[in-house]
């Protein structure tokens, strides 16, 4: 997975789009104005500015930026108008010509259709439980068509009018997540109004329908890292309830605190347990979800109390559950994964980073101390934070 690297001004003009929907959003379900679609503030407009398009035609987006300026330029000179009589016709005229000459995008290219779901969030947290249950629901609903690997090479894909798209590329990052359940709950029809995908709005509920996007999440990933070495889209750590010593259990979410993360898959002896290190927190992840009968001094005691944080981490780092033991993945300060390390490998390197941000690598100061692998690895982790963009939104 390459990270994206924007412009600063392209940066602020998607935020700015982003945030302006949002506030639209809240606004209209705050007066009343529209109503509510499977449990959020539904989008009540046929379109929405089109941020994904934005993302990749940089003509289009320099248009926008240009027209926004000018649409500042005509406020400002109006609220001018308001105050100075005297110079108030050629206010209003230098305000009427920024909103003429300022260089509209086509519609066509500046809009895409919405559903009323486009700017859902989901509620799972990309936690283990979901993944779970996702893996359940796709293997009941999905694998038929998408395919065991989510290829879209499913026993019924050729039965369909359409081949079913794959989820292993860039498909899941390029929509956002509201408008994915969508397609999913209303189902997908071609140009031809042909049936593509049926509506399971009345078979899932909503929940299920969220954790079965978790788990196409999980499933892109794993494939990208077998196929590839890389993962097609940045994907977080997986929320789960953890266990350190004999601390109260909690969610890793309100545990880190910014920290960077190591998850070691474990199933050995007590001696073979991982050493603390300051440089990151280190959770265990077990096969039952069990903490090792003693761990001796200095070593790690936090364990993931749930086994289904061991066959979440297998699906994340793209090897089977029987084969994880000894894999390692690093996680950044934002919780994106990284990195993933493997039981034969002798030391960390670039080679283990499986999600770059895209950026260019500094050259190593003349001078500066040889640091080893892991050090250097991590060090690059943090100066190079990932910038992900999903169905144009900002995340």
């Amino acid at each position: 997975m390459n990270g994206v690297v924007l412009p600063v001004w392209l940066d602020a003009l998607l935020t700015i789009v982003e945030q302006a929907q949002f506030a639209l959003l809240r606004l209209g379900h705050w007066l009343g104005l529209t109503g509510e679609a499977h449990g959020q503030p539904a989008w009540p407009w046929s379109h929405r500015i089109a941020g994904e398009t934005l993302l990749i035609d940089l003509g289009v987006a320099r248009q926008l930026a240009w027209s926004g300026i000018a649409v500042g330029l005509a406020l400002t000179a109006m609220l001018l108008a308001l105050g100075w009589r005297r110079r108030r016709a050629l206010l209003l005229t230098m305000a009427a010509a920024c909103l003429v000459l300022a260089p509209w995008p086509a519609p066509a290219l500046l809009f895409a259709r919405a559903a009323p779901t486009s700017f859902h969030a989901s509620p799972t947290g990309f936690s283990v439980e979901a993944i779970a249950l996702g893996a359940r629901v796709y293997e009941q609903h999905c694998a038929a068509c998408h395919g065991e690997d989510g290829r879209g090479e499913g026993p019924l894909a050729a039965t369909l009018p359409r081949w079913p798209p794959t989820l292993v590329g860039p498909l899941l990052g390029r929509r956002a997540d509201g408008e994915l359940f969508w397609h999913i709950a209303d189902g997908m029809r071609d140009d031809d109004g042909r049936l593509v995908m049926p509506a399971f709005a009345g078979v899932l509920r909503d929940e299920e329908i969220w954790a079965a996007l978790d788990y196409a999440k999980a499933l892109a990933a794993g494939e990208g890292a077998k196929a590839a070495g890389s993962w097609q889209m940045a994907v977080p750590v997986p929320d789960m309830t953890i266990r350190c010593g004999a601390d109260t259990p909690r969610r890793l979410a309100q545990w880190r605190g910014g920290q960077r993360l190591r998850l070691v898959a474990f199933d050995g002896s007590p001696q073979r347990i991982p050493m603390e290190d300051p440089r990151f927190l280190t959770l265990l992840v077990t096969p039952d979800g069990k903490p090792p009968a003693s761990v001796p001094q200095f070593r790690s005691d936090c364990v993931a109390v749930s086994g289904l944080a061991w066959d979440a981490a297998a699906r994340l780092a793209g090897v089977p559950s029987s084969r994880l033991a000894g894999t390692e993945l690093l996680a950044d300060r934002d919780g994106w994964l990284r990195a993933r390390g493997t039981p034969q490998q002798k030391g960390w390197s670039d080679a283990d980073l499986l999600c770059e941000s895209g950026q260019a690598r500094k050259p190593a100061a003349d001078g500066q101390p040889a640091l080893d692998g892991l050090t250097a690895l991590l060090l690059r982790m943090d100066a190079e934070p990932v910038r992900f963009l999903k169905g144009g939104i900002v995340h």
